[in-house]
C-alpha cells in the first residue's frame, strides 16, 4: 500500500484523497489498488456504502466508474444484481497487480 501512496502523491491532497484519476495506465492501476485498500476484507457492502467510501477517498466523486473499474480489475466483487459488494480475498501485491493489467 505504501508504494501505491508514493506513486500517487502528486494526485493526493493533505487528507490522502485522490484529487484526480491519473491518465497514465500504471498510475491509474495504483489508484484503483489504493482505493481497494480502503475496504475491509471479509465485509459486504451495499452499493451506497461503496459509493460513500469511494467519495470519501476522492474529491472528483465518480463512484460508478471507480466501482466498475475495480470490479473489472478483480479488486472488488459483487452479487449478480449489484446489491452487495466486497473486496476480493486474493489481491496480489501492487507490482504483480500492475504487471497483470499493463
Amino acid at each position: 500500500m505504501e508504494r501505491a501512496i508514493q506513486e500517487l502523491r502528486p494526485f493526493m491532497n493533505e487528507g490522502m484523497q485522490l484529487t484526480a484519476l491519473p491518465a497514465k495506465r500504471k498510475k491509474k492501476l495504483a489508484a484503483y489498488y489504493y482505493l481497494a485498500g480502503r475496504l475491509e476484507a471479509g465485509r459486504r457492502y451495499t452499493e451506497a456504502e461503496i459509493n460513500d467510501i469511494l467519495d470519501q477517498w476522492t474529491v472528483f466523486h465518480d463512484p460508478a466508474t471507480l466501482r466498475r473499474e475495480m470490479y473489472n480489475m478483480r479488486l472488488l466483487n459483487r452479487t449478480a444484481d449489484g446489491a452487495a459488494y466486497w473486496k476480493e480475498e486474493e489481491i496480489p501485491a501492487l507490482a504483480e497487480f500492475i504487471e497483470k493489467y499493463i
